[in-house]
């Protein structure tokens, strides 16, 4: 699995596929205020990206991926809606 809790640090690992979203989810929904650690993140399944862009979480690192570290990552760096 690509979700791993480290504290209050979550931790995307690797390859995130779709069943990474569920547990991302729920892991967010948990505990406000967690962190989303991208540091050691390859690529990014769609709906992996979608958990992130609907609840926002706070983010550090950037993920090793070319791809998400061009798009995915300043896309989530946006104004949050509200």
């Amino acid at each position: 699995m690509s979700v791993r809790l480290d504290g209050a640090v979550i931790r995307l690992e690797g390859e995130c596929r779709v069943e990474d979203a569920e547990p991302l989810l729920s892991l967010l929904q948990e505990e406000a205020g967690r962190v989303v650690d991208l540091s050691a993140a390859g690529r990014l399944h769609a709906a992996v990206v979608q958990v992130l862009l609907a609840l926002r979480p706070p983010l550090s690192g950037e993920p090793a991926d070319s791809f998400a570290a061009r798009w995915i990552t300043p896309l989530l760096a946006t104004a949050r809606p509200g």
